[in-house]
């Protein structure tokens, strides 16, 4: 009886979306009114799952044609193919934001555990590229999840409510044909990597253009040649190459961006910004560079000042009126929005490419394998049980991560839970790692304090 109803309000949602569709090309004014009785259809399978102020902005914000955000989301009708669209939509919203998260909330009741919203697993840790410092590379390239292996993951997920699966590596791309399996295998899910871009080519294109529930964000470091610089010549042309194709063919896609005391400022500018939405990317995901591996530097870590520009940055970047028409997202400094630190299996969780499960995909440290256990078994591994006891590690979430904000509490955590190390090349001792973080931590603090204060006020 539940996957009759469950049928029923995907065909009605896919109706929905299709009434959207048809009037692409067409009268604004219709599709306005498609638009809201998506909204309509959504509080009324969503309930109070958001609340009714959330609604309210997004018939606002609908009914505003020459806003930011709706000149954004036209853009994206008019110029993404629309099968891209519906299958985006049905399985990133129906089911992973509507659905899953009804589910998975329960079974977080239910198990009494952490019940990640997404999971994020490494293909295969082989890459065609050998970029300076990448903490991928730590654990060598001769590992892979089996195709078998990670259906079993997305099946086993999805009977807890999961349907966002998240692929990084190595280059998870290596293993492209497999993803597209998963994609067709499992279409109620979505799909995305996060990749170097050089092995996409038009027959990629063509495969993701047909799945339509699959996406990518391209890792860059900035202009040509910082990014050559440390990803090897000729790699910033073969991305702009594989961004130019996905825009031809109407695929969805961003960028990835490790930012670093080097390059902070280059890959938020306008010049850099303007560069990626020219060539079609919709989305910017940027990551605060961690010092994950034994030979990792401390000279990348942002100072106070540079941490605070972005913090600052980032907001502008998003804002209702101004910035560009991008979104971005600073998984450091915007945990204000998702309540601290996302790990453990609180909203995501990392399986490496031997099948560690592992809380983060920064944390190299787990108690369970999932060729040994089954999924909801690795969910509830000590480690994991002690994320959900600590959580937040802090009550101000611009202090977030039990490594670089609060590495006192990541040591403690990996000790009483006899957690070991999942480097199998180099391993590193949690207090070699949490040791590079002290010192940030320790002047991060002062800072994050005054901005935290001054945005409670403002607020």
């Amino acid at each position: 009886m539940a996957d009759v109803k469950h049928k029923v309000e995907r065909a009605a949602f896919g109706a929905a979306i299709d009434g959207i569709l048809k009037y692409v090309n067409k009268d604004e004014e219709d599709r306005e009114k498609a638009f809201l009785k998506l909204v309509d259809l959504s509080e009324k399978f969503m309930g109070n799952t958001f609340s009714k102020e959330s609604y309210d902005a997004a018939r606002r914000m609908i009914r505003e044609p020459d806003s930011k955000w709706m000149q954004y989301v036209n853009r994206i009708l008019n110029e993404v193919d629309p099968h891209v669209i519906k299958m985006s939509a049905l399985d990133y919203g129906f089911e992973a934001a509507f659905c899953g998260k009804k589910e998975i909330n329960e079974m977080r009741v239910k198990h009494q555990c952490n019940i990640p919203w997404l999971i994020l697993m490494d293909p295969t840790s082989a890459c065609n590229l050998h970029c300076t410092g990448c903490w991928a590379a730590e654990y060598g390239n001769r590992l892979n999840l089996s195709f078998e292996d990670m259906d079993r993951i997305v099946t086993q997920g999805k009977e807890l409510g999961i349907y966002l699966y998240f692929f990084t590596g190595g280059e998870p791309l290596v293993r492209k044909d497999d993803i597209i399996r998963l994609c067709e295998k499992h279409d109620d899910c979505g799909f995305h990597a996060f990749t170097n871009g050089t092995l996409i080519d038009e027959k990629f294109c063509q495969d993701m253009k047909r799945v339509g529930n699959f996406s990518v964000a391209i890792s860059l470091e900035g202009f040509n040649e910082v990014n050559d610089l440390r990803r090897g010549k000729g790699v910033f042309d073969k991305v702009m190459h594989a961004m130019d194709l996905m825009k031809q063919y109407g695929l969805i896609f961003g960028t990835s961006i490790c930012y670093t005391s080097k390059n902070y400022k280059v890959v938020t500018s306008d010049e850099f910004l303007d560069m990626i939405i020219e060539k079609g990317a919709r989305f910017s995901w940027y990551f605060h560079y961690m010092p994950v591996g034994n030979e990792a530097s401390c000279e990348l870590l942002p100072d106070p000042d540079q941490r605070e520009y972005m913090y600052h940055r980032i907001r502008e970047i998003r804002a209702m009126k101004g910035g560009k028409p991008i979104f971005a997202f600073d998984f450091q400094n915007d945990g204000e929005y998702v309540g601290g630190c996302i790990a453990g299996g609180r909203n995501y969780c990392h399986i490496n490419p031997n099948g560690d499960v592992e809380p983060c995909v920064f944390i190299h440290y787990s108690g369970a394998n999932i060729k040994e256990v089954d999924l909801l078994t690795a969910l509830k591994q000590p480690l994991f049980m002690a994320y959900r006891e600590n959580q937040p590690f802090n009550c101000n979430h611009l202090k977030p991560c039990p490594m670089l904000e609060n590495p006192e509490i990541l040591q403690r955590m990996v000790h009483e839970t006899k957690a070991h190390s999942t480097d199998l090349q180099s391993p590193e001792s949690v207090e070699h790692l949490c040791g590079k973080c002290a010192e940030y931590a320790k002047k991060w603090d002062v800072r994050a304090r005054e901005l935290w204060q001054k945005d409670r006020n403002n607020k």
